[in-house]
């Protein structure tokens, strides 16, 4: 139960905060009860998920998270913008109506510098701890609102909500908006990976975490129902009532009951903020610790895997927010319609086993769906408004179909994969058929990309390809090519290759050496002199340090001869100290660099005979 209170204040942020307050006067108690319903199965459901023992919820998001990476940005990047909008349009105008524009940014900036720092300073452990004193001082806050919230008229108040804002229109995407909101909350994953960690019940803390915030949706909506309504309209034409509890403590000047109100509402953003932090850091340094992209070796690890630019994009979006006017209502829409269909697809790989995910498809059906909640929201159309929602979940056929156990379509999708890697693994002599499936072909001669029997070289796709043709020079004592010569022939083509690359490199001015941490090859044919040779080298992988190189050395009458691969370092020229790659020769690498793009040539073919010249 010590983790309830972190799971409960990070999933709060500035839509539970205020639209809680909002919702309960627009469309009524109904209207809560779903919207707040809706949020707290959401979230415990998501931990009696994860919290089952035959799910280990890290294993689980190591192969989520790379796949899903648009999704978790998206989802913090909403969250903490929709709540530095909230606090921007329905707090500080109200608590301060007289203080200039630049001081009420002044006053959300303070809530963003304080939330990094203690971020950035904890684990999430250490935050865990703090957020249980959060939730102790905002229980007193509210205790504290309540007891001096202002006397209001007793008559009620009645609201003429609109039919697009109702609680029939808004059924739909309320339910499936907010109940899958947590998978898509990276605060969420590292909750449930820490507390697997911890030794904790995920169960136990995200039920109970789900009861504590119902709880504190409750008494935002008491709060809200005693201070009497308030309205505000945005350029939207819709109204709301967000800001009802703002405006009546407002009303009354300074006192007790305003600055409670005003801790409550700090410690509500000020938990989002360092959960997103804290999240977005441990993904982002997960995520580019194991990247291979080459745009890393431009930018500091640290840099990259810093929140702040997250953070950046988020007040970007959020003043953009403001300057269009809309209300919140309008703000929700993306949960309900772009994230739905990837949301979906992340749920059915969760319960069931991995599936396709097309993430184009679901976002472009997204949009579709947002376009069209859009309009339905501005033109008074009512039903467009849940069938935005049904309009997204399309995006999502293939997850739920997966759901329901159709298992064909998955199969030569995944037959063809296996058959790739197994030829890419040198497992089987063959070539794979249109249906996926591998079939035995019997070696053979190669295609190469110069066939001439005179010395020649250039690029053929990500290959650089090398011909010469051996001589008596290159014999040993029995007539077989000897066997060094192999591996002369692959630094030749390496030296081509790399000044092809970088044509401008000058040994005599560079800052950095080029030095051969590993090389190693596998034999597999002999041949003798006068057999054309083709040399093929590629770049297989990278990582921040070093460059693998493959190569491949083929024969028209036999075949492959031999394959194998080489890891180059790069130094400082004075001290020798390692570097991470530099930026010209990612710059001379880059059109070459590992992609999934089908080679142009022929795949080598293997055979049995293993033999050293």
């Amino acid at each position: 139960m010590s983790w309830a209170p972190t799971v409960s204040l990070s999933w709060m942020w500035g839509l539970g905060f205020f639209y809680s307050m909002h919702i309960v006067w627009i469309q009524g108690w109904t209207g809560f009860w779903v919207f707040a319903l809706a949020n707290a199965c959401g979230l415990g459901l998501f931990g009696v998920v994860l919290g089952s023992r035959r799910r280990d919820p890290e294993t689980l998001f190591g192969r989520i998270g790379p796949r899903f990476v648009s999704l978790f940005l998206l989802c913090q990047v909403g969250a903490v913008a929709i709540t530095l909008f909230s606090l921007g349009t329905y707090f500080w105008p109200l608590l301060f109506p007289g203080a200039d524009a630049s001081t009420r940014l002044a006053l959300t900036a303070l809530v963003v510098a304080l939330a990094c720092i203690i971020g950035h300073a904890n684990t999430l452990r250490r935050l865990s701890f703090l957020h249980i004193g959060y939730l102790f001082i905002a229980a007193a806050a509210i205790a504290i609102a309540w007891a001096t919230m202002p006397a209001t008229p007793v008559s009620a108040v009645a609201v003429d909500t609109p039919a697009t804002l109702s609680v029939w229109t808004f059924l739909l995407p309320t339910l499936v908006g907010f109940a899958l909101g947590p998978w898509g909350d990276l605060q969420q994953w590292q909750r449930a990976i820490e507390i697997r960690r911890s030794g904790s019940s995920a169960v136990v803390a995200y039920v109970g975490g789900a009861l504590i915030f119902l709880g504190l949706l409750v008494a935002n909506a008491v709060l809200s129902r005693s201070a009497g309504l308030h309205i505000l309209v945005g350029t939207d034409g819709a109204i709301g009532a967000q800001s009802s509890v703002a405006a009546r403590f407002a009303a009354e000047g300074v006192g007790v009951g305003l600055i409670a109100l005003a801790v409550w509402a700090a410690i509500a953003a000020i938990s989002t903020i360092d959960s997103f932090y804290c999240a977005a850091r441990w993904y982002l340094s997960s995520l580019l610790a194991k990247s291979m992209h080459p745009a890393l070796a431009f930018v500091p690890l640290a840099a990259a895997t810093s929140p702040l630019w997250l953070l950046g994009v988020a007040i970007v979006a959020a003043v953009t927010m403001s300057d269009l006017g809309l209300s919140q209502t309008a703000y929700i829409m993306p949960y309900a319609t772009l994230l739905v269909g990837a949301t979906a697809c992340l749920l059915a790989e969760c319960i069931l086993r991995p599936v396709r995910f097309d993430s184009v498809a679901c976002y472009l059906f997204g949009v579709a769906a947002g376009l069209v909640f859009f309009i339905g929201y501005r033109e008074g159309i009512p039903f467009l408004v849940p069938l935005s929602t049904a309009i997204a979940l399309v995006g999502a056929v293939m997850p739920i179909r997966s759901m329901l156990g159709e298992r064909s379509e998955l199969l030569p999708a995944r037959a063809a994969e296996m058959a790739a890697k197994a030829i890419d693994r040198g497992d089987t002599g063959g070539e794979t058929s249109a249906d996926g499936l591998a079939h035995a072909v019997s070696p053979g001669a190669m295609a190469t990309a110069n066939s001439n029997t005179t010395p020649a070289y250039g690029f053929d796709g990500q290959w650089f390809v090398m011909q010469v043709t051996p001589t008596y020079d290159d014999t040993n004592s029995v007539g077989n090519v000897y066997f060094a010569n192999y591996v002369r022939w692959v630094g030749k083509a390496r030296e081509l290759f790399f000044n092809a690359c970088m044509p401008n490199f000058d040994l005599g001015t560079t800052r950095y050496l080029v030095l051969t941490k590993s090389f190693e090859h596998d034999f597999r044919r002999e041949i003798a002199e006068f057999e054309p040779v083709t040399i093929r080298v590629r770049i297989a992988r990278h990582n921040r340090k070093f460059v693998t190189l493959g190569h491949e050395i083929l024969s028209d009458r036999h075949g492959l001869l031999g394959r194998g691969e080489q890891a180059l370092m790069f130094v400082d020229r004075e001290s020798f100290k390692p570097l991470d790659i530099p930026g010209d020769i990612i710059r001379g690498f880059l059109p070459f660099w590992p992609s999934n793009r089908p080679e142009s040539t022929v795949p080598s073919v293997q055979d049995g005979s293993r033999m050293a010249g």
